[in-house]
């Protein structure tokens, strides 16, 4: 995965607000990448709508 590349929301690990739910099976583009726990990554991904939060990089999937 690299920055600009689209990707789809698959799954959610955690519980999370229900503005991040929403975007579970949207498309949206990363923007940066973050350290989760010193062992994990997680990317920024920012939608269509302007929204940006960050995801674990296995709750992610590449779109073609």
């Amino acid at each position: 995965m690299e920055v600009g590349q689209k990707v789809r929301v698959r799954r959610l690990r955690d519980r999370v607000s229900d503005e991040v739910a929403s975007k579970l099976g949207q498309v949206g583009t990363i923007r940066d990448f973050k350290m989760t726990d010193g062992s994990g990554v997680g990317v920024f991904i920012q939608f269509d709508d302007k929204f940006s939060t960050w995801f674990f990089e296995d709750e992610v999937e590449q779109v073609q």
